[in-house]
């Protein structure tokens, strides 16, 4: 993997991570209410609101942001990069699996939407765990 999908990645969950974080940390009841946004809302279904657990998966995000964001910041640190997308792959992967054993409580452009984006932040944590490609060193001819 090169730098430039390291960086991709990183960006893209970073802004995950602030986006739901910020959202769900500082305005709890309208995260709850109208996540993920754009005239879309997927939390009311799971059950009843709670301050509590909504500024807790807020607090969770901000913190997986920081640690994005670290990592962006020293993308070529294979072993912090590789730890971030071990966090984010394991924490997306036990999402992903809760989520799709409760999609019949959506439409089918929400279950569709459920599943792309949820197994997209799976494949970008992924990514992460992959060593960066390096040049290999020019052959030597050996026929002297």
């Amino acid at each position: 993997m090169n730098s430039k999908i390291r960086y991709a990645s990183l960006g893209l969950l970073a802004v995950t991570g602030l986006y739901t974080g910020i959202w769900a940390y500082c305005s709890p009841t309208s995260w709850y209410a109208n996540f993920p946004g754009l005239g879309l809302s997927w939390l009311p279904q799971l059950g009843p609101y709670n301050e509590h657990l909504a500024k807790d998966a807020g607090a969770m995000f901000l913190a997986l942001a920081v640690l994005t964001v670290i990592a962006l910041r020293s993308v070529h640190n294979t072993r912090l990069v590789q730890t971030t997308g071990a966090v984010w792959l394991l924490f997306n992967v036990l999402h992903f699996s809760y989520h799709v054993q409760h999609l019949d409580m959506y439409n089918t452009r929400d279950q569709i939407l459920n599943v792309v984006f949820l197994a997209a932040l799976i494949l970008l944590a992924a990514l992460l765990l992959f060593p960066t490609l390096t040049a290999l060193p020019a052959r030597q001819d050996r026929t002297r």
